[in-house]
């Protein structure tokens, strides 16, 4: 076999993320892109669902002019399709596909796919119907592509179990084309570790199959296994998520491909300190209003933030951690918390919003001093409910203060009027205690922003940072990693509870080498150093698409 690796000469890559800002997969494609535009410049084509018809799509940009031949050709095969660019750093080239004229042949689509794959599809309800015939129209989108560049090494690569069937069609009708699947997280895992079950110690003895007939994931399973098993190449995130696959999947991943990152948006030198400064300011503003103090910007500031999945991502085991800070005696100074995860999202607080426009000093805390907006479910939400549990309610003589920002911070909430990215270089720590977590974008984006973070040995990323250390991440190396394990919630409350109050005593020194430290450990995880295995698992389906075609 040659030590050449054999490459794409195209790449159709599918994603439901695709010009859709969901979850992190959209973070993981957009990121990546620049880095594939650059090795492949236009010959890396992402294929995501036309979700906007007329609207207007923020992330898409129209080109009647790319691929205009093509286009013709394609709508006269009665594919309704959009080409223009994702504007994200690289623009790519972007096929949104509607999906929707595929509904009328849904049971003979499932049928083809029962009989071909013995995918089961009776199950289905939720987001199967839609997930699958969009990935049936980007299978037909790839197969015309494909004819229509009469390339030889093409390579489509499907995301996560709504795209399996795409990837199948195609391993079927179009065989020339190279098929790579990705689970980000396995179905079936995500839904044990949600349903309360101990997922890590019992993973030996789980039965996929049995496991998604009792959490009525038959369908989302199926689809998702049977992808696994016929695909060229099979990977997934992390070495964690891999054994996760050969559990409840029955396949072992061919390849890892590790989640990388993008640093171009960091900001650099003298603007780094500045937008520090603004969104420490702004944070700190947005609290004092809330709690009718004026805070100091020695106060530490902590947050968690990522889905709202209050098991999985460890936002029980924050709220729990903050709640034990509060009696701490060796914290030295006062910390306010951000839960930035968004919630079920009514309208930004109008008392709270005057309050902050009038800038005049107040020393009463608002009603429910610990959120910004108020929410279409206050009496069942988790991160309430659990405050209310501990009567923490943020009074004037707790040392630590608690606040709920339960919307996505794109910059228009209302309220804090940050992006994302802008508010999280103003933490002086960031704290994911994941329980399930098969990568975990959260603690990478602290550290490329300079913030060091605690994680846990069940995220990707943690186990990534204990590999490239050498030893279990400490708060010294920019990266506290904790071992937790399906029944050590009480212990990882404390040790996080531990931590926060050891950082309270750093000197500005300390706190600044911590902050080094994160960024080194950033610069390991870029897309430069991390797109190597894409390399490979491209090489790996396009050597077995020969053998399937009887080539050497």
């Amino acid at each position: 076999m040659s030590n050449e690796l054999l490459t794409p000469d195209y790449i159709f890559e599918s994603s439901w993320e695709v010009c859709n800002m969901v979850g992190g997969i959209y973070t993981v494609l957009s990121s990546r892109a620049k880095t594939l535009q650059s090795a492949f410049p236009d010959k890396i084509i992402f294929i995501g669902p036309d979700v906007w018809k007329e609207k207007q799509c923020p992330y898409f940009r129209e080109e009647a002019a790319l691929y205009a031949e093509w286009q013709w050709t394609a709508r006269e095969q009665g594919l309704k399709v959009r080409v223009g660019r994702w504007t994200v750093p690289g623009e790519p080239v972007a096929v949104l596909v509607d999906f929707t004229p595929y509904y009328d042949q849904k049971n003979e689509i499932y049928g083809w796919l029962w009989e071909n794959f013995g995918v089961d599809s009776l199950h289905s309800y939720g987001d199967y119907d839609e997930a699958s015939m969009f990935s049936y129209a980007a299978g037909l989108v790839a197969e015309s592509l494909y004819n229509y560049i009469n390339a030889q090494n093409v390579i489509y690569h499907a995301n996560e179990w709504m795209c399996g069937l795409g990837a199948l069609y195609l391993n079927k009708k179009v065989p020339q084309i190279a098929t790579i699947f990705t689970t980000h997280a396995t179905s079936i895992g995500r839904s044990i570790a949600g349903n309360q079950k101990p997922l890590y110690d019992y993973l030996f003895a789980y039965n996929g199959d049995q496991m998604a007939g009792e959490l009525n994931m038959q369908s989302k399973h199926s689809i998702e296994k049977q992808t696994a098993h016929y695909v060229d190449c099979f990977t997934t995130v992390s070495d964690i998520t891999a054994r996760e696959c050969l559990e409840l999947l029955d396949k072992p991943v061919d390849m890892v491909l590790p989640n990388g990152f993008d640093d171009s948006f960091v900001p650099k030198g003298p603007a780094y300190g500045r937008k520090r400064k603004l969104a420490r300011r702004r944070l700190l503003q947005v609290a004092g209003a809330l709690l009718g103090e004026d805070l100091s910007d020695d106060i530490i500031i902590v947050s968690t933030s990522g889905r709202y999945e209050f098991r999985n991502k460890g936002i029980d085991v924050f709220v729990e951690a903050m709640n034990r800070l509060l009696r701490d005696r060796d914290l030295q100074r006062q910390v306010v918390a951000f839960i930035e995860v968004p919630g079920w999202v009514g309208e930004p607080r109008k008392d709270l919003r005057e309050r902050l426009s009038s800038g005049l000093p107040y020393d009463t805390p608002l009603e429910v001093p610990m959120i910004t907006h108020w929410l279409h479910n206050m009496g069942h939400d988790n991160v309430l409910n659990m405050m209310k549990f501990y009567d923490m309610h943020n009074r004037r003589d707790d040392k630590v203060k608690v606040v709920f920002l339960p919307c996505y911070l794109d910059g228009n909430d209302g309220i804090l009027n940050l992006s994302y990215y802008d508010v999280v270089l103003g933490n002086d720590l960031c704290i994911y205690p994941s329980y399930y977590e098969p990568w975990g974008y959260t603690p990478l984006e602290a550290v490329a922003f300079k913030v060091p973070c605690i994680t846990t040995d069940l995220a990707g990323f943690g186990l990534w940072a204990n590999k490239v250390f050498g030893h279990t991440g400490e708060l010294q190396d920019g990266v506290k990693v904790i071992h937790r394990t399906d029944y050590n919630y009480s212990e990882v409350a404390d040790i996080i509870k531990d931590t926060v109050a050891e950082y309270s005593h750093f000197t500005a020194k300390q706190a600044e080498a911590c902050r080094q430290k994160a960024s080194q450990l950033s610069k390991k995880a870029l897309w430069s150093e991390f797109i190597q295995y894409y390399y490979e698992a491209y090489d790996v389906a396009l050597r077995r698409r020969n053998q399937r075609l009887g080539g050497r």
